[in-house]
């Protein structure tokens, strides 16, 4: 669920605390967004630690959080690199250990892609 870490640009420490955070890390990511605190109406860490912000001013564009689509595009690379690497070697038993690589990852995307391409 997730959880309001500030609300009307005051922090809410409970929550942060529940959810095993701090306000350095708050300030860190309005910092990375770019937002003073008192520009938020409304702040949300989500299960998996993103920061959602809704701010006072419509007008001030806050970018998307992007961790979860770069652990997807970097877990493709790495499985993308596994059947390059089993095609490449003359080594019998590294190119198992690649395809067998290759597929755990496979099966790893296939059950992590609704939560990171949400």
């Amino acid at each position: 669920m997730p959880q309001t870490v500030m609300l009307d640009g005051v922090v809410m420490d409970e929550p942060l605390t529940a959810m095993g955070l701090n306000r350095r890390w708050l300030r860190t990511e309005l910092e990375k967004a770019g937002v003073a605190p008192e520009n938020v109406f409304l702040a949300q860490v989500d299960s998996v630690g993103q920061l959602y912000l809704d701010l006072f001013d419509d007008a001030i564009q806050v970018p998307k959080p992007k961790a979860k689509e770069l652990v997807y595009a970097t877990l493709r690379k790495c499985q993308a690199d596994c059947v390059l690497y089993a095609l490449g070697t003359k080594n019998q038993e590294a190119g198992k250990m690649y395809e067998k690589s290759s597929r755990i990852l496979a099966e790893a995307l296939q059950e992590l892609e609704p939560l990171l391409k949400r």
